[in-house]
């Protein structure tokens, strides 16, 4: 029929592959995050209840599983479901059937995940999350082995990617004089939320090569989005330079799965014939049924529909992409789809470190043996190599970034010291090192310190990767009331 030669897309079953089992990859691990750090930071004796956020909780904003009945039972279950539909599309089994079974699970896991998203409160407000529910819903409608990939669901794929990077693009264009002048890359790599093993390194390199990583980055996000709509080659080469800066992102930091998200959304404008000519290895003509079936009315209406509904959510992202107040990571549903993106319109110039101490001493003075508690991802400990996390996702260690660029006193942060005063063993599971090996400690306290990358000269002298210089004693000795 003729609607099949514009609607099937037989030439991107590569593109399909690697997006499918991509983005499933992607929901594992954030239902594996979840399952081991949700009880400990939101749980029922969590550091911000759920119990305590549903009842003010509304239905009609914020759709969630847990919105009739939340139990840490409850969100281990939603967590394994999760965990066994993603390693079965990451696997390809409902692929093999008909399209409507993939369909189902990835609805499945977007509607599971958004459950968890909805009631994750300031541990879940991270673009990543929405980026990870509309990228989860749009692939839904990839279909199966059985059809060919739809054209419409892989240009909004496509629209996505341009939507992810042409609004960090324009956030960064409108932010910090630092994004106009090419220093921003002076300050990133060293006072970004969790560097990685790299970050030091590349903190580093010469400025005139700092310079070149900001001309580069404008490029990328704002001149090659908008060649993943050319023809082929141009789109596939504009894909290819959107995932090689991702991997330097990747290699030289943590950004949990934003990053590996931006690299996999970027193949959706990637056809079978030039990865084939790049990586031979891929094959050119893909033995399934898909190269000669002929997609159903059904799920061509199926498409269309979900087609037509994304673009028509896509006025108010256009409309703010080019508005001179433009928003970072908002959605305008609570459905969480089609939703605008950006980060870092400002880089930090400083590094503050605030460090979480904890005595045995009777009395809190400065005389104390005060020891220090060690966080897996966020530095501390000057002379450690900071690991790579990403796409797992720390998030206290992220919410410690936060505190000394908003305030200290926040309420799950007193909560986290009360709990630490209790030997808490769910919150300590989150950390790296209990210097008191499960004992409790009589009084905590909060310091903060300024941090930068030794030089290479400093690290041969000390042996440090970090020098630090202590600041303030951002919150006093504190200790449990006594019974």
């Amino acid at each position: 029929m003729e609607w099949a030669t514009w609607f099937d897309a037989p030439e991107y079953e590569f593109a399909r592959q690697v997006l499918q089992r991509g983005i499933a990859s992607l929901y594992f691990v954030a239902f594996l995050s979840s399952l081991n750090q949700f009880p400990a930071l939101l749980g029922e004796r969590g550091l911000l209840p759920v119990p305590a956020f549903l009842e003010g909780f509304s239905l009609l904003r914020r759709p969630s599983l847990f919105r009739w009945r939340y139990s840490d039972r409850l969100l281990r279950a939603v967590c394994w479901a999760g965990l066994a539909i993603a390693a079965a599309l990451i696997l390809g089994l409902p692929q093999l059937g008909p399209p409507w079974i993939p369909l189902l699970a990835f609805l499945a896991l977007w509607l599971l995940y958004m459950s968890i998203v909805n009631v994750g409160q300031t541990f879940y407000g991270f673009g990543w999350e929405m980026l990870l529910l509309e990228a989860g819903f749009t692939v839904a409608f990839l279909g199966s082995d059985q059809t060919p990939p739809p054209r419409t669901i892989l240009i909004l794929l496509a629209w996505l990617v341009f939507r992810l990077e042409f609004g960090a693009g324009m956030i960064k264009i409108r932010g910090g004089r630092e994004w106009r002048d090419l220093t921003a890359l002076y300050y990133h790599h060293e006072t970004q939320p969790m560097p990685g093993p790299l970050s030091r390194q590349a903190h580093l390199l010469p400025k005139p090569f700092h310079r070149l990583e900001v001309l580069g980055n404008h490029f990328a996000q704002l001149v090659v989005p908008f060649f993943l709509f050319a023809p082929q080659p141009l789109a596939s080469a504009a894909a290819g330079i959107i995932i090689f800066t991702q991997l330097w992102l990747v290699a030289s930091g943590n950004f949990a799965w934003l990053n590996w998200m931006a690299i996999l959304l970027a193949f959706s404008a990637v056809s079978d014939p030039v990865a084939h000519a790049v990586l031979p290895i891929i094959p050119l003509d893909w033995s399934s049924p898909a190269a000669s079936a002929q997609t159903p009315l059904w799920w061509l209406a199926v498409v269309l529909a979900a087609s037509l509904l994304l673009l028509v959510l896509s006025y108010r992202p256009i409309e703010n992409l080019f508005s001179h107040h433009q928003l970072m990571n908002a959605a305008f549903n609570r459905w969480q789809l089609v939703n605008t993106y950006g980060a870092f319109g400002t880089v930090t110039k400083r590094r503050i470190e605030i460090v979480v101490e904890g005595t045995l001493a009777a009395e809190p003075d400065d005389d104390s043996d005060w020891r220090e508690y060690g966080f897996k991802g966020k530095p501390g400990d000057v002379r450690r190599i900071p690991r790579q996390w990403a796409p797992y996702h720390l998030r206290l260690d992220w919410l410690m970034w936060f505190l000394p660029l908003r305030t200290v006193h926040e309420r799950w942060f007193y909560a986290f010291l009360a709990r630490l005063l209790e030997a808490d063993r769910p919150t300590l599971r989150l950390l790296r090192h209990d210097p008191f090996d499960g004992a409790r400690p009589h009084w905590v306290r909060a310091r903060s310190y300024l941090y930068h990358f030794s030089t290479r000269a400093e690290f041969r002298a000390t042996g440090q990767r970090w020098m630090r210089i202590p600041l303030h004693e951002v919150i006093p000795p504190l200790s449990l009331p006594e019974d």
